[in-house]
């Protein structure tokens, strides 16, 4: 690679990182101020709202972009706030289901907007 490509594509990723840093930061901020969660919090219930309020842990996991402990402690944050529960899968006892509670909806009903209106923010369009 020669000595110009490498620095195209080291200004690409650093382009591509401060973009993604503002926009998670601008999320996270103004959902924990209006709403009392988190961008990850967010991106879960989203996820299971649009699952049919309901999903595995492991597609949990992968929907988030979280390790599978950090995905569990998100869980159980949520779990305590009442937003989630969770249940045994009946058909394979070793995985879990997990699902949005009436609060939950509510919660990612009203923060949905916001999340929205900062992607429109921070995000240009062409």
């Amino acid at each position: 690679m020669s000595d110009v490509a490498e620095r195209t594509l080291v200004q690409e990723w650093h382009e591509l990182f401060a973009r993604h840093a503002a926009v998670f930061n601008a999320l996270e901020c103004r959902l924990q101020e209006q709403h009392g969660i988190g961008i990850n919090e967010f991106e879960a219930l989203e996820r299971l709202a649009t699952c049919d309020y309901k999903c595995r842990g492991t597609d949990l996991t992968e929907a988030v972009h979280l390790s599978q402990s950090a995905t569990s402690r998100l869980v159980a944050r949520l779990e305590r706030e009442g937003l989630v529960e969770r249940a045994i899968c009946d058909q394979d006892r070793r995985g879990i289901f997990i699902s949005l509670t009436d609060a939950g909806r509510q919660r990612y009903a009203e923060a949905k907007p916001t999340h929205r209106a900062v992607l429109a923010e921070t995000l240009p369009r062409p």
